[in-house]
């Protein structure tokens, strides 16, 4: 088979699970193309996407600006490692670093390795700062979390899919409840070897669960009494996605075109990815001070293809974007538009029994149990009615679309989510 040779659907689902690994279990839909909010299948059917591929491509399919930096820096150089300079990443690092309020940007690659890179640069600060003795340090983690499904990583999840059958698990992480503050500052005030907090400022494959007022900056007010670093995992919540450029921002002004301010809740660790590249490339970076951020030090920690030609030509761009067409407030108008209608079905049905959420980061909860197949056969039918989501947790289905959605579009994914509720009835 030619690689331009066209498929249908079933060929391509049927080529996936003869030659790849069964990794996922993907919606049967089969897409070809892809502009702003929409998406294309191989036979030319035409949907909504409601999951912008976990919130990377929030500044919509194949944005232009940002596809054209990708394409013109292809044509000149895409990779020199890291053994050299080149004359891209310093812009980058410069123009990321300015819209953050930090010192400095480690680039990576995917989520999962900066998150590694985070736990790592805590740690080298932990025995190199704060003075814990060396291999004691341990890092508190959250219930439910999810950061990636590295070996570290899963060693503190307690999803049984990610973690079982892949030991023995990497040490040094205390797990409490997502969302206690009291369980939090038991746990710092009765362990002095704690060099850092992760956690997610919404947990989003947990569910879409938003904590209580306050939670965030009384965390790092905590983080800070006790010496601890603040680690904000912003790789599905930031960039916009919750009505702010980050979902620390909690009500300050970063979400404005031309902020100069510091976020409400200033994480000492910074951790982006996805939409970080509006989706075209693999780009994910960490962010610090310098009183953190200088503890690497040559050959501590690297990536080939980190930091590379074209994914800092697609940061600028996909930062500019987000900025430039005020993407972050359209997700906060937006957002709060998409509850509001949604709520008013929600009194009048039996079959959700309730919507959560921030910005356009949404979930609706299925009234069914987690065993059930019913947030499923759901999201089938949104498929067959021209919009496509995804359950989480079974019984969850979480609504994501690209920040480039205008009212009447949204409106018309609500008519179209109703409608096939009510199928359910």
């Amino acid at each position: 088979m030619a690689v331009l040779d066209q498929l249908t659907s079933q060929q391509a689902i049927d080529l996936e699970n003869k030659y790849g690994a069964h990794n996922y279990h993907p919606l049967p839909v089969v897409l070809s193309r892809g502009e702003g909010v929409y998406v294309w299948d191989v036979e030319g059917k035409k949907y909504y996407d409601f999951l912008s591929a976990y919130s990377a491509v929030n500044q919509g399919h194949c944005h232009p600006k940002i596809v054209g930096a990708m394409t013109n820096q292809a044509q000149t150089l895409t990779l020199t490692s890291r053994a050299f300079y080149n004359d891209m990443l310093g812009k980058f690092e410069k123009y990321a670093t300015e819209t953050f309020h930090y010192d400095k940007l480690l680039p990576m690659n995917t989520g999962a390795e900066a998150v590694e890179t985070a736990l790592k640069l805590c740690r080298k600060w932990a025995y190199e700062v704060k003075g814990i003795d060396e291999n004691e340090a341990e890092i508190v983690v959250c219930e439910n979390n999810f950061h990636g499904r590295t070996t570290t990583i899963i060693s503190f999840s307690n999803d049984p899919v990610a973690r079982k059958n892949f030991g023995p698990y990497t040490n040094g992480f205390i797990k409490i409840e997502y969302d206690n503050l009291e369980a939090l500052e038991d746990t710092l005030k009765a362990n002095s070897n704690v060099a850092g907090f992760l956690v997610e400022p919404i947990q989003g494959e947990a569910g879409v669960y938003v904590p209580s007022d306050g939670y965030l900056a009384k965390a790092k007010a905590l983080c800070e009494k006790y010496n601890v670093l603040f680690i904000a995992d912003e790789v599905q919540t930031g960039i916009g996605r919750t009505g702010r450029l980050l979902a620390t921002c909690g009500n300050c002004n970063c979400a404005e075109k031309h902020c100069s301010g510091t976020p409400e809740v200033k994480a000492d660790i910074l951790i982006l990815g996805k939409a970080l590249s509006g989706g075209a490339y693999p780009v994910s970076a960490v962010l610090a001070n310098d009183n953190i951020m200088n503890v690497i030090k040559p050959g501590n920690h690297g990536s080939t293809f980190g930091g590379n030609p074209i994914a800092a030509a697609v940061g600028i761009a996909a930062l500019e974007v987000i900025k430039d067409e005020e993407l972050a407030d359209n997700a906060q108008k937006l957002g709060e538009l998409f509850r509001a209608e949604l709520s008013k079905f929600i009194e009048t049905t039996t079959v959700v029994s309730g919507i959560r959420g921030k910005g356009l980061l949404n979930a609706i909860l299925i009234n069914d149990t987690e065993e059930s197949e019913t947030a499923w056969n759901i999201c089938m039918r949104l498929r067959d009615n021209g919009l496509l989501a995804k359950p989480t947790h079974g019984n969850i289905i979480r609504f994501a679309p690209p920040l480039v959605m205008n009212e009447e579009q949204l409106l018309d994914c609500v008519s179209i989510i109703i409608k096939t509720l009510k199928e359910f009835e």
